[in-house]
């Protein structure tokens, strides 16, 4: 199984006119964590898009370029490339280029997003949401395949027999398709032959096995071997020393992150109580002491037979000590112990 982070590179907003401080740190700390994986042995680092002020990276590509050139190993990915509200063509380039000077290790995961602040911005009609996905997945895949094409959609510019480029270092760039847990949306990347990455960020993770099952049947339809399928599961990952510090240390940022998008959306506040409930051994928070989360990885893996893992620890403004220690107790002591079960276990020959 491949293990990795994933980051929305949350700050604190400054709200002061011509100044960024909080967001100048934030990136440099964030290039410390992206080298920390690396050197402790992780597979995968994936940066997220969003385009609000408690967020720090829009430009996921700029970050990921940057991170090539002080990495050796771990692969770059977005979490997610926003792509109902970008260019396909230019999304391309960027990770090409990033594939180039990583010698290969760019990857994108595209998906539609959690806000849509982007589409107003870049002057997308939200009534739009779902073709403008549709359409602008279907034109990245092509591109990807094929070096020269012609292309005529509904919204973007067609062009006829023009090469794009640059193309990457590897023969394709890998493209994952992130899923939020709608149906059709397991469909769709099983019958692209897309790898999936389901967010599980709220709920009890084995209500999530109807889904993992639709997308593994869809896949077998169009003949894929589901027991090699590429699968990824996302969630919320804090590691400390006991599994008291991590909840009072993960807590009081990640409530107030929940409950500031809750506003927003409609939500009732988070209690001390209902995390304490979402942390449980089979809760979704895998947040706790080094034991703790293996063994609630391994508890998911028995439910999923995913391929991939990805942990987002930085959840609100938390400390930077603190998740570069959470990053350092998963790379060398909760890796090594998943990746050994992972290993041994026969190969799984029915749907979980």
């Amino acid at each position: 199984m491949e293990l990795g982070i994933y980051t929305f590179a949350d700050v604190q907003p400054d709200r002061v006119a011509g100044k960024a401080f909080n967001t100048h740190q934030r990136v440099k700390d964030l290039m410390e964590e992206i080298q920390l994986a690396d050197q402790v042995g992780l597979d995968v680092f994936a940066v997220g898009e969003h385009h609000r002020p408690d967020y720090a990276v829009s430009a996921p590509t700029v970050i990921l370029g940057a991170a090539a050139a002080v990495t050796k190993k771990i692969k770059l990915s977005s979490a997610v490339t926003v792509l109902g509200s970008e260019d396909p063509v230019r999304v391309f380039q960027q990770f090409a280029t990033v594939d180039q000077l990583s010698d290969g290790r760019a990857e994108i995961m595209a998906g539609r997003g959690s806000f849509i602040e982007s589409f107003p911005l870049f002057g997308y009609d939200l009534k739009d949401y779902d073709r403008l996905f549709e359409e602008k997945l279907d034109l990245l895949l092509k591109i990807n395949a094929s070096e020269t094409l012609s292309w005529r959609g509904k919204f973007r510019p067609s062009f006829s027999e023009l090469g794009i480029y640059p193309r990457p270092y590897q023969s394709q760039l890998p493209v994952w398709l992130a899923v939020g847990g709608t149906p059709e949306s397991a469909v769709r990347a099983a019958h692209l032959k897309l790898p999936m990455a389901l967010a599980i960020i709220g709920g009890m993770p084995a209500n999530f096995v109807p889904f993992i099952n639709l997308y593994k049947e869809s896949a077998r339809e169009v003949g894929r071997d589901i027991n090699s399928l590429p699968l990824g599961i996302n969630s919320h990952v804090y590691v400390s020393t006991s599994s008291q510090a991590a909840a009072d240390e993960y807590y009081p940022t990640y409530a107030a992150m929940m409950n500031r998008i809750g506003r927003e959306r409609g939500w009732p506040p988070l209690s001390r109580e209902q995390f304490e409930a979402n942390r449980s051994p089979k809760g979704y928070l895998m947040v706790g002491s080094v034991q703790q989360v293996i063994d609630k990885m391994l508890y998911e893996y028995e439910l999923f037979h995913h391929t991939r893992f990805l942990a987002q620890m930085s959840v609100g403004t938390m400390d930077h000590k603190k998740i570069l220690q959470s990053i350092e107790l998963f790379g060398t002591q909760v890796a090594p112990v998943v990746r050994k079960y992972v290993a041994e276990k026969k190969p799984v020959s029915v749907l979980s």
